[in-house]
């Protein structure tokens, strides 16, 4: 399905119709009011010590408001177990969490934005440098030990977004935390896939966050979304982060090419 967009007389840019722009005021309206209820609810479950369903649930609210029809394939692992999934848009978050209830590793950044920072931060986002290489061993014992906690962990090792046709190189630092995990752990690969709708979902290039979303909220139609959780396996079988890293994206990249071909993803 398009975008309700109109071209500019430049053709160098695309500017939101009508239909677009009531299309992210009622969606933005949508998201706010599932935020207002579940956020309370949130913090009265906190209060009480329980473990609390609601950021999970506000998330899958996100994408449902954004007209995600999410599947999945496959048998997921729900405890112990270290998630490692390739990576297009922000809205693989909100795509992932809501499925697994799952926390993630995301680039310090966002802790920093208005609104989406203190939302990771109430889903125990833990965030890390990409950049400065000294605090690494700071960061995977922070990871270690949100291992040790009952929630899963995703973790996005290509670094950087794509367009979901192709993965980029997978980067093995915060494998570390695997070599060997603090208590007995799974490492499953999960493949995300929008299937024919992926350019419009994917955040590349010189887009901002900002930008994207819009584009996102004014598209019409849905939005087809699959997990496959693929194979687990245990990185004790593997030595060091860099072979672990290598098996996850032998994993997705074989995932990846199948679905691309029309075949089934195991």
């Amino acid at each position: 399905m398009a975008y309700p967009l109109t071209e500019k007389p430049d053709g160098d840019q695309l500017s939101i119709s009508v239909v677009g722009t009531l299309l992210i005021g009622l969606r933005a309206i949508c998201i706010l009011l599932s935020l207002i209820i579940c956020l309370p609810i949130h913090y009265l479950w906190r209060l009480f010590r329980l473990p609390s369903p609601w950021p999970r649930f506000f998330l899958w609210l996100v994408t449902a408001n954004c007209g995600a029809v999410v599947k999945t394939r496959g048998h997921r692992l729900k405890q112990d177990v270290f998630y490692v999934a390739n990576h297009i848009s922000w809205f693989d978050i909100p795509v992932i969490s809501g499925v697994t209830g799952c926390t993630f590793v995301a680039q310090d950044g966002i802790a920093s934005w208005p609104i989406i920072g203190w939302l990771c931060r109430i889903n125990k986002t833990i965030f890390v440098s990409r950049t400065d290489r000294m605090q690494v061993g700071n960061q995977i014992d922070i990871i270690r030990e949100a291992i040790e906690e009952k929630y899963p962990i995703t973790v996005f090792p290509e670094g950087t977004t794509t367009d979901g046709h192709s993965l980029l190189p997978f980067k093995p630092s915060l494998f570390q935390a695997m070599a060997p995990p603090p208590k007995p752990t799974m490492v499953q690969p999960m493949l995300l896939d929008y299937g024919n709708v992926s350019k419009d979902v994917a955040w590349v290039g010189e887009e901002s966050a900002v930008d994207n979303a819009k584009r996102l909220f004014a598209r019409l139609g849905t939005i087809p979304a699959t997990l496959h959780f693929l194979e687990p396996f245990d990185p004790a079988d593997f030595g060091d982060r860099k072979t672990i890293c290598a098996e996850a994206e032998r994993r997705i990249a074989k995932a990846l090419s199948a679905s691309l071909s029309g075949e089934p993803v195991v």
